[in-house]
Formats: C-alpha cells, sequence, structure tokens
C-alpha cells in the first residue's frame, strides 16, 4: 500500500514539473513567434488612421508602433 502512494507522488510530480517546463516553453516559442511576424506593422496603422478619416504624420506612426512594441 505505500508503494502505490510513493507511485503516486512520483506521478504528480511529473505532472507538476511537466507543466511548468511546458508553460516556459510555449511562452518562449510565443515570444519569438510575435518577434518574428508582428501582428501589426505599419501600413496597418497608415490604413488604420485613413479609414478614420486621418492623415498619419510618420511621427504618429512610429510612436503607435514603439507603444504597441512595449506590451509584446
Amino acid at each position: 500500500m505505500q508503494q502505490f502512494w510513493i507511485d503516486l507522488l512520483y506521478v504528480l510530480l511529473g505532472l507538476i514539473v511537466g507543466a511548468v517546463i511546458g508553460f516556459f516553453v510555449a511562452r518562449k516559442v510565443m515570444k519569438k513567434y510575435i518577434k518574428d511576424n508582428p501582428p501589426v506593422n505599419e501600413q496597418m496603422i497608415k490604413a488604420m488612421m485613413q479609414q478614420m478619416g486621418r492623415t498619419p504624420s510618420q511621427k504618429q506612426v512610429n510612436q503607435m508602433m514603439k507603444s504597441m512594441q512595449k506590451y509584446m
């Protein structure tokens, strides 16, 4: 009976360690993917601002890009 609890402890410990390692690996992969393939680029920002009826200057586009990169 004691061997059962030890085996159960090993299984639970393995699941917890695997989940923690999986979380950090997935986080690193997603950060690399977002860095390599940014979801928003300058052309998209310009198009969005033009659809809102504004003609964006390069300074405004750069400010928006910088603010978006801060959160990535």
